[in-house]
């Protein structure tokens, strides 16, 4: 086997298989290793038992034959046993020189015989289980490595014990990063430790790489963005903290540089501030957003920067959000509990105030209050021969409102700060050079972060970020403004009509895959829990309004002619104002929302 020999001495590395063959029997599915034939497992299509390889496991011809690459996991639902495999994949890059695979496609492998003995109900439920996991097919941004953990940044592996990479992956991995680590429960109680893949999603990671051409040096930057599984959901439906301290929106970005046989690596992490607080959904533009009043808020607050001190040390708390109207109150709130929590810098600063009229050079200000604290906290440096020359002693946390735009912003701007440090450090620049005095090379790495930023937000709200343009040129473009008004309209629709399907239809699926919502044969139907479907109504009061407003417009034009056009146009105006006031008053009912967990 290959070794690492920076981070493991002369252990030897545990490495997956490439490729499984997949059996499908009548009455089972066999999956073996194509390398190791003898090693694997098969499962009962009746009752989904996991039972390992014996002589009569094959006996007999399967129906169907076909190479898989990877099992993402077991889920038990109302009556079946579901099996998700990997069908089809792509490398799309390498982590710390091992390659990196984005799943392409994967398959439900349904063990539901006993189906067919169930009542009604539970039929019912277990067909809408099974939609959920249909979609779970078709997840997008799913990556993973059969040689090395992607969960981990550089610092945390450079700290592991010899031998720590002899040991499976699920093993090395963080279980707050890995994506299907629920799935997998099943898998490491039966001992199947060559056939769990650790698979970080889409919202947990955004894989891009980017090569530089430096003078006369070449360098890659890797960008590695890792969304906590703890609080997972949409933007208005998942915001703030739990009572444990998981903030939604929680991510590790690492930005990783190779260059001239070092490494380094710089830790970012952005996430909701850690209040209790709620934006529910009710068709206007920019929903009521109120904090909740909760006698354990201040544990809330401090479990959270708790155990952000304990994973990385020092921490500077930057808030972006606004200081005046609702988002100011909510500002003040987060301002005042911060005042109870030791060792840690909370910097406030208005992002809109500051960088109005496209100002953004104005994040000096913000810099120039941080540096001194910033530079102290370092980054991770690792030279030719693999020893440690810098350590990073702390992290800067950024949030705004949603932790998206504005943070995209800022995290690029303070990870370029950094980066500028690392190449001086390392001697590729000189302490008067900077990476935007190489426009090409720049462009590339501003296009990196862009990309990272569109790749979250999409995620987290079915949009690109907004102010992509801002990282990506460094200013405020005509399509940028047209690109970020297009996305704000479709925010606005995902956000009152489409979040509540988008949580049943995706994270909905992932509460249920993650194991944040648990099936329970003798509980409650989750269908029958939202008995008022928005969608039934909806049509009917926007017909109205469409045609009430189109009446009195026609009618209006009439109105000279006699009193009775003044009658008609009364009337019509008359119901187009009720149902547009009762549409309104009844704004949050008229909402889709999320049927399988609540908001905390």
């Amino acid at each position: 086997m290959d070794i690492e020999p920076s981070l493991v001495g002369s252990a030897e590395r545990f490495k997956l298989d490439h490729e499984l063959e997949l059996h499908e029997f009548e009455d089972k599915f066999v999956i073996k290793s194509l390398q190791s034939p003898n090693q694997g497992f098969w499962i009962s299509r009746r009752d989904g038992n996991i039972n390992f390889l014996d002589d009569e496991t094959c006996s007999g011809s399967p129906s169907r034959t076909s190479t898989i690459y990877g099992v993402v996991g077991t889920i038990r639902l109302v009556v079946g046993t579901y099996v998700v495999v990997i069908t089809s994949c792509k490398e799309v890059g390498s982590f710390l020189g091992y390659p990196v695979y984005r799943v392409m496609s994967m398959r439900v492998l349904a063990c539901n015989d006993a189906l067919k003995f169930s009542t009604g109900q539970e039929k019912k439920d277990e067909a809408y289980f099974m939609t959920l996991l249909n979609i779970v097919e078709s997840t997008p941004g799913l990556y993973y490595s059969y040689e090395t953990d992607i969960t981990l940044n550089l610092q945390r592996r450079n700290k592991l014990v010899e031998g720590w990479m002899s040991k499976p992956l699920w093993k090395q991995a963080d279980p707050r990063y890995v994506w299907n680590r629920h799935l997998s429960e099943e898998l490491i109680e039966c001992k199947l430790d060559r056939f769990i893949v650790p698979i970080i999603q889409g919202m947990v990671l955004s894989f891009q790489v980017a090569e530089l051409k430096l003078k006369d040096s070449h360098a890659m930057v890797t960008l590695v963005s890792r969304r906590c599984n703890r609080r997972l959901g949409t933007r208005m439906w998942r915001r703030g903290a739990n009572l444990e301290g998981d903030a939604a929106n929680f991510i590790e970005t690492e930005q990783l540089l190779e260059t001239e046989g070092f490494r380094s690596s710089f830790l970012q992490v952005r996430g909701s501030i850690p209040l209790l607080w709620e934006q529910i959904v009710d068709l206007s533009y920019k929903p009521h957003l109120s904090v909740i009043k909760h006698e354990q808020t201040p544990l809330v607050v401090e479990r959270h920067f708790s155990d952000l001190s304990q994973r990385y040390g020092e921490i500077i708390a930057i808030d972006l959000t606004e200081k005046h109207g609702e988002e100011g109150q909510l500002s003040a709130a987060y301002a005042a509990e911060m005042k109870n929590v030791p060792n840690v810098r909370y910097v406030p600063f208005d992002f809109h105030g500051h960088c109005k009229d496209s100002n953004f050079d104005n994040l000096e200000i913000l810099y120039d209050q941080i540096s001194e604290d910033a530079e102290k906290q370092r980054y991770f440096l690792i030279d030719r021969e693999g020893n440690v020359q810098e350590e990073q002693r702390g992290v800067i946390r950024s949030n705004c409102v949603d932790s998206l735009d504005r943070t995209n912003v800022t995290q690029c701007y303070l990870a370029q700060k950094a980066l500028n440090l690392q190449l001086q450090r390392i001697g590729v620049l000189s302490p008067s050079e900077c990476i935007s005095m190489f426009d090409e090379e720049y462009g590339k790495y501003r296009a990196l972060w862009a990309e990272q930023g569109d790749e979250i937000s999409l995620e987290y709200t079915g949009t690109h970020a907004l102010k992509g343009d801002i990282v990506r040129y460094g200013k405020q473009t005509i399509f940028g403004m047209i690109k970020d008004g297009m996305s704000a309209l479709s925010r606005y629709y995902l956000n009152n009509f489409h979040d509540g399907i988008r949580q049943a239809s995706s994270f909905d699926a992932l509460d249920l895959i993650s194991g944040h919502y648990t099936v329970n044969r003798n509980s409650l139907s989750p269908i029958g829990q939202n008995g008022f479907d928005p969608f039934s109504f909806l049509p009917v009061t926007s017909a109205l309004i469409i045609g009430g407003l189109t009446a009195t417009t026609l009618t209006v034009q009439q109105v000279g002619r006699n009193v009775h056009q003044y009658v008609s146009t009364a009337i019509c105006a008359g119901i187009t104002a009720g149902v547009m006031a009762i549409l309104k008053a009844n704004g949050r009912q008229f909402c889709s929302r999320p049927r399988l967990c609540g908001l905390l």
